[in-house]
């Protein structure tokens, strides 16, 4: 209810917005909120070329491509009007977001769905998953009370968390759908989020991440000093939301927290957490880049592989089932794009009001007046101009993004604006996505608390971070 109602609200706001800034002559035209592209110029005005001073006339007449650009605005002459340019469009216009979500997202999803779910449907009928689930049960059965020991949904949740942990957010998204399905069988309210699926949704969201592979890459590619200075101050905040989603969770549900189980898995994780920060700490420069940027990929190569050896070792197993390794793999994959199509219309509806919530001007008014009430504050101006990463990021990863790297090039990447941004586009998800792909992918209609509480440990995270920053990095 809640996220019909957000979704409903920022919709209907956005167009009416939209409508209004039109018919007072806010804006020129509609034309880049439907079919425009994200980041193209937007038309301000048009004007015959009698109209213009005289230099610019002769100016535009002696360019050959008929164009000049003065002061961030520029003009256009096209059949004895110009056209008048000014200020970059924010997200992809409705129609444009409606074609590229199918081409740039739900194809690659199911991509990767299919991919990873034949992998997972090899660990099912090779039976490492139930060893799997066997091996964790311990420590899951205190967490979620309600799945049964050895069960499935354990296995699947585990390979999710662990492929966040790594930073891989494309073999992430198929374990946690798997898991997400598998504990809908044990749901018996099959249209009410169940407090197990709440509880795992809310740790997903959290993301807590070792190897933040794709940051490192982006200051890299902005020429930061030490693009993996800011890899601690990620694993640090992210590990705090984690815990925060635990507890947050946890005390609604009555989870009994002093269970020795938990307290030794959270007390290991902990662990190999420090021990890896301490031997990153000891890389020089270039090791360091090295390490990071492979330690992901070789794991998940090393995880790829063992699920075919082991498929190959249990050849026997499946034989038993009627079926080959290869067989088994397909009936996975198929299973897994029959899940990218599901999720589809959910997807869809929710980037499509994203969308128009940006390029209506809705969302950098309310980041503008965000900023100036924190300023009231004598917040410190460099914390403020990177907030709209923050802000966006439970909307749309890929704006946050283009925050994130405008911030670098604005401020420097290695700025504490630089820095801080990238902290919140790892440190976050993209939450309102998320609980659209996942719910969306088992016909949830009704997901209780999680959009608050996925909401409170994303603000829970914005403030680890600038405490973290701060820390790490100082004020500038």
């Amino acid at each position: 209810m809640v996220l019909s109602r957000f979704w409903l609200a920022i919709f209907i706001s956005s167009l009416l917005f939209v409508l209004v800034s039109l018919f007072t002559g806010s804006f020129y035209s509609l034309e880049y909120s439907l079919t425009g592209k994200k980041d193209d110029l937007k038309i301000i005005s048009e004007k015959y070329l009698s109209e213009l001073p005289v230099a610019l006339q002769d100016s535009l007449k002696a360019s050959p491509a008929h164009s000049v650009v003065i002061n961030d605005t520029s003009f256009v002459y096209e059949k004895s009007v110009v056209k008048i340019y000014h200020g970059k469009q924010q997200a992809d216009g409705l129609l444009t977001t409606c074609k590229n979500t199918i081409t740039d997202i739900i194809i690659p999803l199911i991509a990767y769905l299919a991919f990873f779910c034949g992998l997972l449907q090899l660990l099912i009928d090779s039976g490492a998953s139930e060893k799997l689930a066997v091996l964790i049960s311990p420590v899951f059965v205190k967490i979620f009370p309600e799945i049964p020991k050895n069960h499935p949904s354990i296995s699947y949740m585990t390979l999710n968390f662990a492929a966040n942990f790594l930073g891989l957010d494309s073999a992430a998204t198929p374990f946690g759908l798997k898991a997400m399905e598998s504990l809908q069988e044990l749901n018996k309210n099959k249209e009410v989020a169940s407090n197990s699926q709440i509880m795992f949704m809310c740790l997903h969201a959290a993301g807590l991440t070792l190897i933040p592979t794709s940051i490192i890459g982006y200051r890299a590619a902005q020429n930061a000093t030490n693009p993996a200075d800011v890899m601690l101050p990620c694993i640090i905040t992210s590990f705090i939301g984690t815990i925060a989603a635990l507890l947050i969770v946890g005390i609604r549900q009555k989870i009994n927290f002093k269970s020795a189980s938990l307290i030794l898995s959270i007390g290991l994780l902990s662990g190999v957490i420090i021990s890896l920060l301490l031997f990153i700490n000891t890389l020089d420069l270039i090791s360091k880049n090295h390490f990071t940027a492979n330690l992901s990929n070789v794991l998940m190569f090393g995880i790829i592989l063992f699920i075919l050896v082991y498929a190959l070792a249990k050849e026997k197993v499946f034989d038993a089932q009627g079926k080959n390794v290869f067989s088994s793999f397909v009936e996975g994959a198929t299973s897994g794009a029959r899940t990218g199509f599901t999720v589809f219309p959910y997807v869809l509806g929710m980037l499509v009001a994203i969308s128009l919530f940006r390029n209506s001007g809705l969302f950098e008014i309310i980041t503008t007046k965000l900023a100036s009430f924190f300023l009231l504050f004598d917040l410190n101006k460099s914390i403020v101009d990177a907030l709209p990463v923050a802000l966006l990021r439970p909307f749309s990863s890929g704006g946050s993004r283009g925050f994130m790297i405008d911030a670098m090039n604005t401020y420097g990447p290695d700025s504490l604006t630089g820095r801080l941004s990238c902290i919140f586009q790892c440190a976050a998800e993209t939450t309102f996505y998320v609980i659209a792909v996942y719910f969306g992918s088992i016909n949830i209609k009704n997901v209780r608390y999680t959009l608050t509480t996925m909401l409170w440990v994303d603000f829970i995270c914005v403030l680890a971070a600038i405490f973290v920053s701060v820390l790490f990095f100082g004020l500038s």
